[in-house]
């Protein structure tokens, strides 16, 4: 699944480059909204050790696989170089104990991350627009489900972005959206009502390809 993402911007980038060579394209003012629609690869980078209540090693340690889901950005043009962008989706990840000779399952999660950046615009007038950004994004866990008899509780928080990517204009007001994100988030996990616990770091890279339309 990495490979095909990684193609598909490939192939989207290439194919938008070649549509649009000859067509008018729409550049952003101040006041411009645009809307993008994505798919996404959620790939965490994850660590943590799973501790006994008095702190003691147990040997196990946190794995989450990644997952790959349908996101959308809505964005508003404070003018052509600046850009505030609110990204919405959900995930569904995973999560295994494993060490020696273990790997279980302990949970199943979904979980919305609704992320807000400021983004800079290098070339706006540009048909091939890169940008930066930074901000914020909040981590709700909105369902954990237990597997082969754990129970596991994440918690809620706050976690910082920060993005690269490009619009490459095709015509009119449509245009392609390559999209990376860092994400640093951390988060304390208690397992089976306290006997175990662990501090997760997720810091999930968040890779993006998609269609947007400027109104």
């Amino acid at each position: 699944m990495k490979r095909l993402l990684i193609a598909s911007i490939v192939a989207m980038t290439l194919t938008g480059g070649v549509a649009c060579a000859q067509d008018a394209f729409q550049t952003p003012k101040a006041g411009t909204i645009k809307l993008d629609v994505r798919l996404t690869g959620i790939v965490p980078d994850e660590s943590g050790s799973i501790r006994t209540a008095a702190g003691a090693a147990t040997g196990l340690n946190v794995k989450v696989n990644d997952s790959f889901v349908p996101t959308i950005g809505l964005e508003y043009y404070v003018n052509p170089s600046l850009s505030l962008e609110l990204i919405a989706g959900s995930g569904n990840h995973k999560v295994k104990a494993v060490g020696g000779a273990t790997n279980v399952e302990v949970l199943e999660l979904w979980h919305v991350p609704p992320t807000l950046t400021a983004k800079y615009h290098f070339a706006p007038d540009a048909r091939v627009s890169p940008y930066v950004g930074a901000g914020l994004t909040y981590i709700w866990f909105a369902s954990e489900d237990g597997k082969n008899g754990f129970n596991v509780d994440l918690k809620d928080d706050f976690g910082y972005a920060l993005q690269v990517g490009a619009d490459i204009a095709t015509s009119g007001p449509w245009s392609v959206n390559l999209d990376l994100k860092h994400i640093a988030f951390e988060t304390d996990a208690n397992i089976n009502f306290g006997a175990l616990k662990s501090k997760v770091t997720l810091d999930p890279w968040v890779a993006s390809v998609g269609i947007g339309y400027k109104f």
